[in-house]
């Protein structure tokens, strides 16, 4: 079974997680296809899709929010799950955070099994506004790499793969 893991990401926070997805569901059995939202051309071929985004200003990523309208026919045949990053706190590992009013409208439109809210990453040396000015309280790498392993093996469970502990 082929899955797009495919995100929005301005920094490679939301990257990072997106490749984390891939290679937990690689490692429960399934064939994981990692790609920018941007880079996309067709989901033929593809069983379920995973879209990600960050999120700023409670908006989700611009490319992420592209990639759902423009293949919303599509994904309302295949599951889909949709994940959103960046709390730059430790908030998203103590508790599930829903999506966004906008993400929520998404998932919706394309009737999508499920969301999770990851932590987000923001370098010290980060740059342009307003990111400069947050890093100097927020900044700090909150991505909790094994909520995010549980997550996909819960869709790889969902997807019928049995996963290796």
């Amino acid at each position: 079974m082929r899955v797009l893991v495919t995100y929005g990401s301005k920094r490679g926070g939301t990257e990072g997680i997106a490749l984390t997805l891939g290679q937990a569901l690689s490692e429960a059995g399934l064939e994981a296809d990692v790609r920018p939202a941007g880079a996309v051309r067709t989901l033929s071929g593809e069983d379920a899709v995973i879209v990600g985004g960050a999120l700023y200003a409670m908006r989700w990523h611009k490319d992420a929010r592209r990639f759902v309208k423009r293949y919303r026919s599509d994904l309302r045949t295949v599951p889909v799950w949709l994940f959103s990053s960046g709390p730059l706190d430790d908030s998203a590992t103590k508790g599930d955070i829903p999506p966004v009013r906008r993400v929520r409208e998404l998932m919706d439109l394309i009737d999508a099994r499920g969301h999770a809210t990851f932590g987000g990453r923001l370098a010290p040396d980060a740059k342009g506004f307003p990111a400069s000015a947050m890093a100097k309280k927020s900044a700090g790498d909150w991505r909790d790499d094994a909520q995010i392993r549980a997550w996909a093996r819960g869709i790889a469970d969902q997807l019928g793969h049995a996963v290796a502990a």
